[in-house]
Order: structure tokens, then sequence, then C-alpha cells
């Protein structure tokens, strides 16, 4: 048994076992009471379990149902679609690029309804406690995602979406446990923004392209492959760059960060760039407090969240003009517009979902997230993609090319992939299962 499913294995459902996965996401426990009404918990913001499914969603495999629609269809529409779904390469935008994001903001939400109540009941420093757990177990499921020691040290990759989102949960945990006001987390956010931008315009670093070609000549020249000793060959020295391979943050990830680079000499989810990455989360404990306040009317606080989604845009695209919008080294302009979408999403889903009440549509999407982090991890274990080749793949999927259109295979494989990754989170839903570790 491997130690992915190791950790499945010892999944159960009592709270002194351990930390919960999906606590730091705010996942409903089985004790909550629950609405005979609505089926979920009493008091609980519905819409945000649905949003934390539909972004999941994207995630577990429909994404990938875009992508096999186009090549099978190749319209103009379907290419535009599939467009969007695809990651930027390096400057600007596309709706893919804000699923990562709005996930960190999602957990800045959550803090604020799990701390709260943690503060009033058991202090801060078993709050504290709680929240240094929490992040530990998942920094090291991260670690096992990636492969975990299957491959011996350096070979191990120590960063990553899981590591990442234990590093924001962590830091953004610690800032709400000892600040818990609108300007105090507004100014926080503010603070890691322009800092992390002062760091990439004004700190100067080596003129060096991480790319292997130039890496490797440098290393045969100098007769050594250590980072610092290639850094110290290239004596002229630049800052203010925003270029792929030449940039502060991928520049501190070629010299100081620890194992296997997902990126060879860097990682999209770097050192430096944890910086911004937390900002997401403050503005997202600061969407929380507005929902939480009993104070102000949900329609007031629908305008609240889209006046500050689309402030939060114009600024970010103002802010591009000088520091470009670029997803794979977070810059703070694309952090303000990852916010204000995320903010937009935020407020339609509450008003669809907790203000009008439609709840019937978006159940597949309570499902996934009320189990988001278990079913993220479950399509690496269990690889939903493998489970559906065996019902559609070989023969099965050239009929599909053959008489019905080329691509139509990868589609039907792509769409029980997808099938297989919600029933999964049915069937733990259903039965009240929410895995711990």
């Amino acid at each position: 048994m491997s130690d992915h499913a190791r950790i499945f294995a010892k999944a159960n459902l009592d709270a002194a076992s351990g930390a919960s996965l999906e606590e730091v996401a705010q996942i409903p426990s089985p004790n909550v009471p629950v609405s005979p009404e609505t089926g979920q918990p009493a008091g609980r913001l519905v819409s945000l379990d649905a949003l934390r499914g539909f972004d999941m969603f994207w995630i577990v495999g429909a994404g990938a149902v875009i992508q096999s629609l186009d090549k099978m269809c190749r319209t103009p529409f379907t290419a535009g679609l599939a467009w969007q779904f695809k990651h930027v390469h390096w400057k600007g935008l596309h709706c893919y690029d804000v699923i990562f994001p709005l996930f960190l903001f999602i957990i800045g939400i959550s803090i604020v309804f799990s701390l709260d109540k943690a503060l009033a009941t058991g202090g801060k420093a078993q709050v504290l406690t709680r929240v240094a757990r929490r992040s530990v177990l998942l920094f090291a499921l991260g670690v096992l995602y990636y492969g975990g020691f299957m491959k011996p040290w350096p070979n191990v990759q120590l960063g990553g979406v899981l590591p990442r989102i234990a590093l924001c949960y962590l830091a953004a945990a610690l800032i709400y446990t000892f600040i818990r006001s609108t300007r105090g987390l507004l100014a926080a956010a503010a603070a890691l923004l322009i800092g992390y931008w002062a760091l990439l315009a004004f700190v100067p670093f080596p003129d060096l392209q991480l790319r292997k070609p130039v890496v490797e000549e440098i290393a045969e020249r100098i007769g050594s492959d250590s980072p610092a000793a290639i850094a110290a060959a290239v004596p002229e020295r630049v800052h203010g760059l925003y270029e792929e391979y030449r940039n502060l943050a991928n520049y501190v990830d070629f010299l100081y960060m620890p194992g296997r680079k997902a990126q060879f000499y860097f990682i999209n989810e770097g050192l430096l760039s944890t910086i911004p990455s937390i900002a997401l989360s403050l503005f997202g404990a600061v969407a929380g407090l507005l929902l939480k306040n009993q104070k102000v009317l949900p329609r007031r606080k629908i305008a609240w969240l889209v006046g500050a989604g689309v402030a939060f845009i114009v600024l970010g695209r103002v802010w591009a003009i000088d520091l470009p919008l670029i997803k794979r080294i977070w810059t703070s302009s694309f952090i303000l517009v990852a916010t204000g979408w995320s903010a937009l999403m935020l407020a339609l889903f509450y008003y669809i979902v907790d203000v009008k009440q439609w709840r019937k549509w978006c159940q597949p999407f309570i499902w996934i997230g009320c189990n988001a982090l278990t079913v993220y991890v479950a399509a690496q274990v269990l690889n939903f993609d493998t489970m559906a080749e065996r019902f559609a793949g070989g023969d099965v999927q050239d009929f599909f090319d053959t008489h019905i259109a080329s691509g139509c295979g990868d589609l039907v494989i792509d769409l029980i992939s997808l099938s297989i990754a919600i029933f999964f989170a049915r069937f733990l839903y259903q039965r009240k299962i929410f895995l711990r570790v």
C-alpha cells in the first residue's frame, strides 16, 4: 500500500484523531446541527461550499472536458472556451489562472468562521496549536502528493499547490488570530503586496537566464553545479525585470529552494511568491468578516462584494502597466485582479445560493465542496482518468473516434473521469463522511 493510500485508510470521523484537511477550508463536522429544511449545517453559508466545489470541479476534470470538446468540434466557440481554460504562458490572465487564487481566497473566508468560534471557546494558545498542527499535516500531505520520498534527496519536491495552501493558511490564520479588524487585515495585505513589488522592483540579482543550456554552460565552465557558485560567476546585476527565466522570484528559488523543482530551477509556487499569495487569503478573511456581520443586510453585502471586486480588478489592471499580470510569479497586480474576480464570484454564488435559495442546480458542487481537498488528492491517488479508461479505452475509444467524430473517445473518457470524481464526492457526502488525517 502506498503512502497516499495509508493516509486515506486511516481516515475517520473522530475529531480527536487529528486535524481535518477539510476543516482548513471549513468543511462541516459530523457533530454540527443540520437544518431539516436544507439538509445543511444550521447557519452555514451553503454558497461557500458550492463555490469551493465549483472551483474544484474545474481542477478534477471539467477543464479536461473543455479541451477534449475543442479537439473534437474545432469551432471558434470551443476554441475560445478552451483558450480560457489553459494557463497563460507568462503575461496575462485567463479564467483558468483564477482557479487556484479563488481557492486561497475561500480559505481566508473559512478562517473567519472557524477561528472565531475556536478563539471564543479555547483561547489563542489552543488556536495557534491547532493552526500549526493542521498546517504541518497539510504540508506533509503535499509532499506525499508529489511523490513523497520514493526518490532520494534532492529529488523530493517540497513545493506545489498543497504546500502553498498550507503556508497561506498558516500565515493568514496567524495574522487573523492577532488582527481581527477589516482595516488591520487590509493593511496587512497591502503591506505584503507592496513589499513584494518593492522586492521585485529594487532588489538586484545576477543577470542570469535560468534556462538549462545557459546554466549548464556556466557550470561546465567553472567546474561546479552549485547554484551559489553559478550565480557568483555572473558579475552583472539587474533589477526590476519580469521576464520568464529572468526575475528575482525565479532566482531566489534557484539559489535557496530545497529539493526538486517542478520547473527544474524554480517552481511556480516558490519561496518569494508565497508573500503575495498570503494576501489573497487575507482579502478572503475580509470578505468573511463582511458575510458574518449580521448588522449588514444580504443585499448590501452583495453590493460591497461587487463594488470591491470591480475596484480590485481596475486597480490591478492599472498597476499592471508597471507590474505585469504574471501568475507564475504571483505579481501583486495579478493578486489584485484575481481577488477582484474571486469577490465577484462570491457575490454571485451568495446571491443565488444563500439569498435566493436556489440550490438544486449546484448540488454536485456542494458534494465536491464538502470534501474538496479529499477529492483533489483522490484524483491523484485513485487516478480517475485510469479508471475511466477501463470503461472507455482501447477499442471503445476507437469506436467513438471512428463512428462519431475524431477526438470523441477522449471526450467520453474525460466525461467518465469527471463523473467518477462527482460520484465519489456524492458517496462521501451522503454518508456524512468527511475524511480526516
